[in-house]
């Protein structure tokens, strides 16, 4: 047992600066919480986040120059209430047209049954 720990020591005392280079490089590449791995992670959140950050401002561009229309034109206020509130002048009819698939009454059902 002395013979392998005494070759052990030997190795370790020839090689120490190389084990420790080594096992600094671990613990800073993988295990620290500053790791690169962490900061791998970390740059792909931030890309993620400015890809979030485009979009929203996109959007407030666009809403914004929506309500300045809005504020603008009276035109453009009707035409929302008859869009999405289905409202309409004295002399409008409203046809409400719909994608929508019908599911099948209990009625129906019962019919098939009897």
């Amino acid at each position: 047992m002395s013979k392998i720990t005494n070759i052990v020591w030997q190795f370790i005392g020839r090689f120490k600066y190389h084990i420790v280079v080594v096992l600094g490089v671990l613990i800073v590449g993988f295990v620290d919480e500053n790791s690169f791995v962490q900061r791998i992670r970390y740059d792909y959140q931030i890309e993620e986040l400015k890809e979030e950050v485009a979009k929203y401002n996109k959007r407030y561009e666009t809403d914004t120059r929506y309500l300045k229309n809005l504020n603008r034109d009276p035109k453009a206020i009707a035409k929302i209430a008859r869009e999405r509130y289905f409202m309409k002048a004295d002399d409008e009819d409203i046809f409400v047209l719909s994608d929508d698939v019908q599911k099948p009454s209990a009625d129906k059902k019962n019919e098939g049954a009897e």
